[in-house]
């Protein structure tokens, strides 16, 4: 990176439940203005801006915008899976890395519907069609299209490392300890591993109702400077993008016959290699991790995909309770996306949201104390992966 990006505000609003929400052009203006607030800079001030979300038509960012400002600058809209959010957060940190502005904003929102996720258009090709034929051959009927591709990479570890459905049953229940102390999540009881494990049955012996996210509505945004820029208006420099990178899927996807890599474990960790060699530290030198546990399938592949622990050792990680305070790192302090919820155009900003405050050192009780380096993770099938190193 040419120059260096520094976050300098931040904002997000509480999840809510599908139907409980105001509309998406309030949630997402509060999101904007609480980041510009943070920053200490007045709308005028952006020069770009780049707006998440998947569930609404074209040009909902400008009609988001429309009611911060209305200055004429570009305003691109991002629709990359659950990880548009965090592609809009690299479009905008691009932009200033390249010199094309001083101070960019990203922001995510979206307002969903309750209920599984399905495609929007079925008189054509969808987009995950190759991803659902290959693992047609271990999917049971009847089984929801987001949950068959992270239920297959689930039992896929499972198979090949003897991996327990307690496991997973311990990562919800840990996500849930989390999300009690943060008044954003919209699931913030604590449940057990026994409860998680006793939920109802969507894949028998692969996945219970508990170990999925919920549809959620929301918003989050981010304003990215330069730091020329923070220092010469008095701006907080002190956050700062050490490294980024974004993968699409690799040959490995449909050649390889791994589950896992449907649910991108591949681009997962191509990028997260490219994130510890841009920011030349490792994964043993993060303090705080935030990552896409859309199932709790995803997080514990996802900690191998990112070099917290060996291939084949989450569940010892698990164990050994290296994923929570006073362990080895701290994953998903927000209660990530099981408990704390997925408004999918919002979560990539949301868990920026969350990173900044821990670096801070502002997130109250959920503190990682002494945290000096944050790792964001966040995957959208189809297939995209961001990974984002953040250093104070």
């Amino acid at each position: 990176m040419t120059s260096k990006v520094v976050v300098a505000g931040v904002g997000m609003i509480p999840f809510k439940k599908p139907g409980q929400s105001e509309t998406y052009p309030v949630m997402g203006a509060e999101a904007v203005r609480l980041a510009l607030a943070d920053a200490g800079v007045g709308y005028d001030a952006v020069q770009q801006a780049y707006a998440s979300y998947i569930f609404g038509d074209s040009t909902a960012g400008q009609r988001v915008l429309y009611d911060v400002g209305m200055t004429g600058i570009p305003v691109i809209n991002v629709h990359n899976n659950c990880a548009s959010g965090s592609s809009a957060l690299y479009l905008a940190r691009q932009a200033i890395a390249g010199g094309e502005a001083d101070v960019v904003l990203a922001f995510g929102f979206e307002q969903m519907n309750p209920g599984a996720l399905g495609d929007m258009y079925t008189d054509r090709p969808a987009p995950l069609e190759l991803f659902q034929k290959a693992c047609a051959s271990v999917v049971p009927e009847g089984v929801a299209p987001a949950l068959r591709l992270f239920g297959a990479a689930g039992q896929e570890h499972m198979q090949r490392f003897g991996t327990s459905l307690e496991s997973f049953a311990k990562i919800r229940a840990k996500a849930s300890r989390h999300a009690a102390n943060n008044p954003f999540a919209v699931f913030r009881k604590v449940v057990s591993t026994e409860e998680v494990m006793a939920d109802q049955v969507m894949w028998p012996g692969v996945m219970t109702r508990l170990m999925a996210c919920p549809p959620t509505c929301g918003a989050a945004a981010a304003v990215l400077c330069s730091e020329d820029y923070a220092k010469k208006h008095g701006l907080d420099a002190r956050v700062w993008i050490a490294g980024q990178a974004l993968a699409t899927d690799g040959p490995e996807t449909f050649n390889s016959g791994d589950m896992r890599h449907l649910a991108g474990f591949g681009m997962s960790r191509a990028a997260a290699r490219r994130v510890y060699e841009m920011a030349g530290i490792g994964a043993e030198d993060v303090d705080v991790v935030e990552l896409h546990d859309c199932f709790a399938q995803n997080e514990l592949l996802t900690y191998e995909a990112l070099g917290l622990c060996p291939e084949g050792g989450a569940q010892k990680f698990i164990d050994d309770g290296d994923n929570t305070y006073g362990g080895r790192y701290v994953v998903n302090p927000s209660g990530g996306l099981l408990s704390k919820g997925h408004p999918i155009g919002a979560t990539g900003l949301a868990q920026c949201y969350e990173l900044v405050s821990q670096l801070r050192g502002t997130a109250e009780k959920r503190q990682v104390q002494g945290a000096r380096v944050a790792l964001q993770h966040n995957v959208g099938i189809g297939g995209a992966a961001v990974v984002t190193m953040y250093r104070i």
